[in-house]
């Protein structure tokens, strides 16, 4: 066991207090800071005293002024003593108390006497004295005013709140003397009777007064009137003045316009615009209302034409055809297992029908009108003959219902050929094809017009707002609709017709979903890039591309704007461009048209933007070269032109008379892919034509790039090509003129700048001034200064001084402010743990008693 601790006794406290004192007093822990010498005008820095002395004084004064500014900050309530002689420690107490009740009975001096004008004077009202007035001393009257002072007479009192028998006790003296005298006395009744008289009288009174006055207030207004004739202005003499005066002025013509605003009518309020969501319910309602007409047309079913209504008749009723009140009820059957309510009689069938007839007219219209805006080289299309005859006969069969009355059974020929009509009709109502051949499926054996009808019918009825799962079949569509016109431009012979009907739909699916389309277009983009790039990586040459994917650079113009700087499609379209026409050799006809047709498209491209392609330019030079007959009179090797060899020659004719019967026409798109020309003078022509189209482009990028700095240098080889080599004379009427606008195009350019060469003039030097040496005898110190700059030097030291001081004082104020919170904090979660502390104990104190009182109650 270890040994028990010592206690300390009251001598060891004692020797320790001791202790500390001798150490506090001890003379060696005194710190002094010896001078090493006096000098004048200095302040003393060397302090005399105990280690840390200095730092408790500045603690202590940090405390009294900047602890109290902080514990005060941002607290408004102040209370502050502004008694006389609070904060006076010279003052005696006595001497206060005395200062205080003299000021407080002077304040009150003044407020009692601020209104007294002068205290000798006396003020009066009516003669008497305003301060006895203040006294109220008022002397009472004589005793009878005192005592009637307020009060009703005794007959009013008696009559109308006694009851009437007060006026019995108040003539009793009267009635005595009355008997005394023989006459008889008056009942109650008699006295009411009386003072209804009375009253009568008083109203007869009053009413003779109030005729009087009326009669005198009649009789004034009367004699007012004579008066006033003689008051009144004279009339003119003259009837010429009076004519005048009775004349109107016309109203002005601000007037006039006023007056017509306030007639014309007024604004009506229109129709709520519609949202998308509530256009396309309403198509869909539509086409299905349409699609379940023409199947029951198809089924042979006369749609309730012919049924009657069916009509409750009782066992008195003649069936003499007589209706004495229209039959409003809804009849009940029982048909199939279920009951049937006929809600609509047989005109309400017929006035409907006629509206859903009307209805599919105005679709049939609307349809017509897109086809008209989507299509540039017809005039216009119609909808389908069939539809428009099962329509014709239709509105027939319902005018003659509504002329009669009783409705006849159609017979079964006509039956059969409404039944074959409704079967030659295009469906109203499509599902959004869910892969490649079930859109080819749905689009086979039917004409351009029909499969535009079905592609803008499968998205009516597929719109994303109908459903949950129709938006991703939508944007599914636009991918299989460019792979299926991609298809129909490969076909032979290719049909282009199609894919121009079909473009307004897939660019309306396009404004719906542009992030699919974007995709779609972007990965056909892609493979034909690709492709390409792997067929010059083993050839060193590619071919053109084909139909198909001209189609798709068309339609990627026509769905995504092309004159944006970088677009995730038309971009890398007009890269793709850029590079066919480099790497692409031509070899024939068809490569040539191929050519033209990809310049076509990037004018097409660039007519917005205005930006250079010298691509196309190159081009366009190498194909003019083609059309040169002497190959000595110098061609440019422009790739992918080769100067000579085979194919170097193509455009050069074969005979010269070809021109005379040649006209211009536009080359055919078909022709990229094959060209059926059987005669040298075919060939003449086409080549004629591909120099018109070729020239006209030259004339259109002459215009577009006009403002270019270098314009001329650009079309300098074209402009020596057609001025030296290519004559106008040896072609035809239009193209000379081609020829001739081209080369003034070119040459009226003006020359706005010039290129940039360096000056031959040499650069003038910089001057070079001599430095200024100052010779330094004493390092460190700067000699020669006059005073003021040495009262500079000296005020800049001091103010670095006081600085650096400032700072240091801010620093240490900075660190007891921070010593200062950090105690605060420490001191609530002191408190806060010893709270919670106390509460734990306090609970585990009543845990314990309740268990204990628990244990008792079980005992």
């Amino acid at each position: 066991m270890g040994k028990p601790p010592k206690r300390k006794n009251l001598a060891d406290k004692v020797r320790k207090t001791k202790t500390a004192t001798e150490i506090k007093n001890n003379p060696f822990e005194v710190k002094i800071n010896r001078k090493k010498f006096d000098v004048l005008g200095r302040k003393s820095k060397h302090d005399v005293g105990l280690p840390g002395v200095s730092r408790s004084k500045a603690i202590s004064k940090r405390k009294e002024t900047l602890l109290k500014e902080y514990k005060q900050k941002n607290k408004s309530n102040k209370l502050i003593d502004r008694r006389l002689g609070e904060y006076d420690s010279k003052m005696a107490p006595e001497d206060k108390i005395l200062q205080r009740f003299t000021i407080e009975r002077q304040r009150v001096h003044e407020k009692r006497d601020i209104y007294n004008l002068n205290e000798e004077e006396e003020l009066t009202h009516y003669g008497q004295s305003l301060a006895e007035i203040e006294k109220f001393n008022d002397a009472v009257g004589s005793d009878d005013e005192s005592e009637e002072k307020g009060l009703l007479s005794a007959e009013l009192t008696a009559s109308h709140f006694g009851g009437g028998g007060g006026l019995l006790r108040k003539k009793s003296g009267e009635d005595q003397q009355e008997e005394q005298s023989g006459q008889k006395t008056k009942s109650r009744q008699e006295l009411i009777e009386e003072l209804i008289q009375k009253s009568k009288q008083e109203k007869r009174e009053r009413q003779v007064q109030k005729e009087e006055a009326q009669e005198l207030t009649e009789k004034l207004d009367q004699e007012w009137k004579s008066i006033q004739a003689l008051m009144v202005k004279k009339a003119p003499k003259n009837s010429e003045q009076a004519d005048k005066l009775e004349e109107k002025p016309k109203p002005e013509e601000y007037d006039m316009i006023v007056r017509e605003l306030g007639f014309e009518m007024k604004a009506q309020p229109s129709e709520k615009m519609k949202t998308p969501e509530e256009l396309a319910r309403e198509e869909e309602e539509k086409l299905k209302k349409l699609e379940a007409d023409r199947l029951r047309r198809m089924m042979g079913d006369e749609g309730g034409d012919n049924v009657q209504s069916q009509v409750h008749m009782s066992a008195d009723d003649l069936n003499d055809g007589f209706d004495l009140d229209q039959h409003d009820k809804k009849t009940l059957s029982y048909q199939d297992g279920k009951w049937n309510i006929a809600e609509e009689t047989e005109d309400d069938k017929e006035e409907e029908e006629e509206g859903s007839d009307a209805e599919e007219d105005d679709d049939d219209e609307e349809e017509e009108q897109q086809e008209e805006g989507s299509s540039e080289d017809e005039e216009g299309h119609s909808d389908l003959e069939s539809e428009q005859d099962s329509e014709d006969e239709e509105s027939k069969q319902d005018d003659q219902g509504s002329s009669s009355k009783q409705q006849r059974s159609l017979s079964r020929e006509e039956l059969k050929a409404q039944q074959e009509a409704a079967k030659a009709e295009l469906p109203y109502t499509f599902t959004a094809p869910e892969s490649y051949q079930d859109l080819k499926d749905l689009l086979h054996g039917h004409t351009p017009d029909n499969q535009r009808l079905i592609v803008a019918r499968t998205q009516k009825c597929n719109h994303p707002s109908l459903a949950a799962g129709n938006k991703a079949k939508l944007q599914k569509l636009v991918g299989l609709l460019m792979e299926y016109m991609g298809e129909l431009a490969t076909r032979s012979p290719p049909e282009l017709c199609t894919v121009d009907k079909l473009i307004p739909e897939l660019y309306t699916l396009c404004q719906m979903f542009p992030e699919a389309a974007c995709q779609a277009m972007q990965s056909i983009l892609r493979d034909a890039a690709h492709s390409m790039e792997e067929v010059i990586e083993v050839k060193g040459h590619a071919a053109f591309p084909t139909l198909d994917m001209l189609v798709y650079l068309k339609v990627a113009a026509l769905l995504f704007p092309t004159s944006d700087f970088r677009h995730p499609v038309t971009t890398p379209a007009l890269l793709y461009i850029s590079q066919t026409l480099t790497k692409c050799p031509v070899r024939s006809l068809e490569d040539l048209t191929s050519g033209l047709v990809l310049c076509c498209l990037a004018v097409e491209y660039v007519s917005f933007s205005k930006r250079f392609l010298p691509e196309l330019i190159n081009f366009l030079s190498g194909t003019l070269q083609l059309a040169v007959q002497d190959e000595a009179s110098g061609r440019m090797a422009v790739p992918p032109f080769r100067p000579s060899g085979k194919h170097c020659d193509l455009l050069v004719l074969s005979n010269s008379e070809s021109c005379r019967n040649w006209s211009k026409k536009n080359l055919p798109l078909s022709a990229t892919q094959q060209m059926e020309l059987k005669s040298d003078l075919d060939r003449d022509h086409y080549r004629l034509n591909c120099l018109s189209t070729c020239l006209d482009l030259v004339k259109r990028c002459c215009l577009l790039y006009k403002d270019l700095i270098s314009f001329i240098h650009i079309f300098q080889p074209i402009r020596t090509l057609l001025s030296k080599h290519l004559s106008s004379q040896t072609l035809p009427n239009p193209l000379q003129e081609l020829h001739r606008e081209i080369l003034e195009a070119i040459s009226s350019a003006p020359v706005t700048h010039t290129r940039l060469v360096f000056e031959k003039k040499k650069p003038i030097p910089l001057k070079l001034l001599t430095p200024k040496i100052v010779e330094v005898l004493d390092y460190g110190k700067k000699r020669g200064s006059s005073r003021e700059e040495r009262e500079r030097e000296r005020l800049k030291h001091k103010y670095k001084k006081e600085f650096k001081g400032a700072l240091r004082e801010i620093r240490k104020d900075s660190r007891f402010l921070a010593r200062e919170k950090l105690n605060e904090v420490m001191n609530r979660d002191a408190e806060r743990k010893r709270k919670v502390r106390e509460l734990i104990g306090s609970l585990a104190t009543q845990e314990g008693e309740w268990k204990a009182l628990k244990r008792r109650k079980r005992k």
